[in-house]
């Protein structure tokens, strides 16, 4: 009798944690992704977050959806976006940017920013250490990032950089603080400033013109997430005019661009994995820190610098993280 006992007792439990494992494998969180651009144009980035998940355990098709939406360049869709995602269920919601962490904040669900500018003084949060709302994630913090990028411009084309042009996107909140940031540098390193705004990615070009017109020597430009096309206009408006000009991501390198210097994109994606999984796993945003960006790139062209008659100092070339041409 003991040794049946024992028998049903094991078969018992034996069911049971094959019961308890497919409601496991049969979980699958949904969870929203707020983009300004589309996937394709996004590949590099979501490629790191993805791998991110997977060694946290999560994989699409199994316990894992995501809905991928863009607003294709243009911050008033955002909003809109992020209301949908919300309609459809999600867990919370994943943003790159000021605009659409802005807009994501005001959803009933947590967020977690792949990368926002200065995030306290966007009233974003009320701290890195305690956010104190529905958003957390990774933060860029403007200072020193700015100031180096003004440096380095400095250091690649000493006798063209006393009068830059700064052709920023004045409607983004963060490029607004980077403005703020610049200008004690510049007056640091001897520079001369001018802002052009521009809203649309197809002013930048025009903006480059005026830049010229205004007998800019040099030009420091930070727009939002841009397709390849808008990258390629702009670095070719920047070598048809010959002004040696500076970009945050190494996407307008590629392109032709003369440098780059910004935070790591793809690391910031699969470090915002970890938020997920923590928020998943029922972590409060509010009371889960926020990540500073650390890891930062400089990406160098080489061809680009010999049509515009630069040298670029040997030690750059040393202390850069890729050079192209």
């Amino acid at each position: 009798m003991t040794s049946r006992r024992a028998f049903l007792t094991a078969v018992l439990a034996l069911a049971s944690a094959r019961l308890a494992a497919q409601d496991k494998a049969a979980k699958v969180y949904r969870i929203g992704v707020l983009e300004p651009v589309s996937l394709q144009a996004n590949g590099a980035n979501m490629e790191q977050f993805l791998k991110g998940l997977k060694d946290l355990g999560y994989s699409e098709g199994n316990n894992l959806a995501i809905e991928y939406l863009s607003a294709e360049g243009r911050i008033e869709r955002f909003a809109r976006l992020a209301r949908d995602l919300v309609s459809h269920d999600v867990a919370l919601i994943v943003t790159s940017g000021t605009p659409a962490t802005l807009a994501a904040m005001k959803a009933s669900v947590p967020v977690v920013t792949a990368g926002v500018v200065d995030p306290v003084d966007v009233k974003v949060v009320q701290s890195l250490e305690r956010p104190g709302g529905n958003v957390t994630g990774m933060a860029v913090l403007t200072e020193e990032l700015e100031a180096k990028r003004l440096e380095l411009l400095l250091a690649i084309a000493p006798s063209g950089s006393k009068r830059v042009a700064a052709i920023m996107d004045m409607s983004n909140p963060g490029f607004a603080e980077a403005w703020k940031a610049m200008q004690p540098a510049a007056t640091r390193l001897g520079m001369e400033l001018e802002l052009i705004d521009v809203r649309k990615p197809e002013e930048v070009v025009r903006g480059l013109g005026v830049a010229v017109a205004h007998k800019a020597s040099a030009a420091v430009v930070r727009f939002g997430s841009l397709t390849p096309g808008a990258r390629r206009s702009i670095t070719d408006a920047a070598a048809q005019s010959k002004l040696p000009a500076i970009y945050n991501s190494r996407q307008f390198v590629e392109a032709g661009g003369l440098a780059s210097y910004g935070v790591n994109t793809p690391q910031m994606y699969y470090r915002a994995a970890a938020f997920v999984d923590k928020i998943l796993k029922g972590a409060k945003p509010a009371t889960l820190p926020m990540e500073r960006a650390t890891r930062f790139e400089l990406v160098l062209n080489r061809l680009t610098a010999h049509r515009l008659g630069l040298i670029i100092p040997p030690d750059l070339f040393l202390k850069s993280d890729q050079v192209i041409g």
